[in-house]
């Protein structure tokens, strides 16, 4: 278990990210949810993440529910504010968002402290916890001005209070959370698909500068929403149908991994385990099989010729940080 910053929250270095069992793209039913935790538990995974968004609250009544048969000193939780959710009589479904679920609620931005508070608490009633250990400022991209004066001071305000331990932001990029790293006092940052074998943009400023201040970071989206996981044509990258040069790209590292007797799933978490400042990498899973094989794949070895080819071939950046420890 490793710690989040400078807080007594800690973290394993494999997590379960459960957008998936809030049907994300496809229904799943609260059985296949509850097994793909039980599922993850068994596998050792004791750090879970969910979030408002993800199927406008059935992910977190989800998680809460298949959790509670574990003492909740046995795991840390985090989920998200940002986005309140409000009763709506719009009907139809939230596919547009991304989630197979009925649209019973609208998302509103809110960063306000008010709407920090308002959006934690209600969390809590879906999860049925009277605490979680650690929460992010949600997607803020076009909310800055907000959630650097409003919503961080508001979580700042709420660790001081031992509402929460831990504090960060979650975002789909790294240059806004290198700027909280920078200029905050956040424990952690949760950067998905921006440091990954087809993208390490976070490799130039954000992970030096979390290096720099003890920030913890925790990688999501290794996969890239699918492409790493099942380079074929039709492949998803994040969230929309992979381009041809991605695709040719991830095909090309499918083979090099396939030569060096691993698999591209496994090469893919174990890049992003091996940089200093990553705590731990969230797998977004929906079954129990999906939850075995990423933890079968993360336990796997991946030889250190196939990361030195992936350098000579000018498919990594010399100066990433790769696994040491397996042999040739």
């Amino acid at each position: 278990m490793r710690k989040l910053g400078r807080s007594g929250v800690e973290v394993g270095p494999l997590g379960f990210g459960a957008a998936g069992i809030g049907n994300l793209y496809t229904a799943v039913s609260d059985a296949q949810a509850h097994a793909a935790v039980d599922a993850a538990w068994s596998a050792g995974m004791r750090y879970f993440d969910t979030a408002p968004h993800y199927g406008i609250g059935l992910s977190e009544r989800r998680l809460g529910a298949a959790l509670r048969a574990h003492p909740r000193t046995a795991y840390t939780i985090s989920t998200k504010v940002g986005r309140r959710l409000e009763p709506s009589g719009a009907g139809g479904d939230d596919l547009a968002n991304g989630f197979a679920v009925p649209a019973t609620h609208r998302r509103v931005w809110d960063f306000s402290a008010d709407g920090v508070r308002r959006s934690l608490e209600e969390s809590l009633t879906r999860l049925g916890l009277d605490r979680v250990d650690a929460v992010y400022l949600h997607d803020p991209d076009d909310h800055a001005e907000q959630a650097f004066h409003e919503g961080y001071p508001a979580l700042e305000k709420l660790r001081s209070e031992g509402v929460v331990g831990a504090i960060g932001a979650g975002m789909n990029q790294a240059e806004m959370l290198t700027r909280f790293v920078r200029d905050t006092d956040v424990d952690m940052v949760l950067c998905a698909g921006r440091y990954t074998l087809l993208d390490q943009r976070a490799l130039t400023d954000l992970l030096p500068a979390a290096q720099e201040r003890g920030t913890s970071v925790v990688v999501g989206g290794a996969f890239n929403s699918g492409l790493l996981a099942d380079p074929r044509p039709g492949a998803t990258y994040n969230y929309a149908q992979a381009p041809p040069e991605l695709l040719d790209r991830a095909l090309r590292l499918k083979t090099l991994a396939d030569r060096h007797g691993t698999t591209l799933r496994a090469a893919a978490l174990a890049f992003c385990a091996a940089h200093p400042a990553v705590v731990s990498v969230l797998v977004g899973t929906r079954s129990a099989a999906e939850v075995r094989d990423c933890a079968e794949q993360f336990a796997a070895p991946v030889r250190a010729g196939f990361w030195q080819e992936l350098r000579d071939t000018g498919l990594l950046p010399p100066d990433a940080p790769v696994p040491t420890e397996e042999p040739s």
